[in-house]
């Protein structure tokens, strides 16, 4: 079972953003990859230069992530709208 881990940035992220923008976000997460066998059945792999995460897609905001296999873990990188979260 996998566990989220959040980076200091993406947590400042998070905070940036409206109460309820950021209660929907952190319940998608509690409900969709908290506890998981398998997190990419919800995201997509990433190409380019940001080869090797995944993102989530929440309603118009973007979840980006990297996924730890060997540890378990899907470490949280960024949060944010979806026409600024690639810059």
């Amino acid at each position: 079972m996998f566990v989220v881990k959040f980076t200091s940035d993406c947590l400042k992220q998070l905070k940036k953003l409206d109460k309820g923008t950021a209660s929907l976000i952190t319940g998608w997460i509690r409900k969709n990859l908290e506890g998981t066998a398998n997190p990419r059945q919800h995201g997509k792999s990433l190409t380019g230069d940001k080869s090797g995460r995944w993102r989530y897609r929440i309603g118009d905001y973007r979840l980006i992530c990297n996924i730890q296999d060997k540890e378990l873990v899907i470490l949280a990188l960024k949060v944010g709208h979806r026409k600024d979260i690639y810059k």
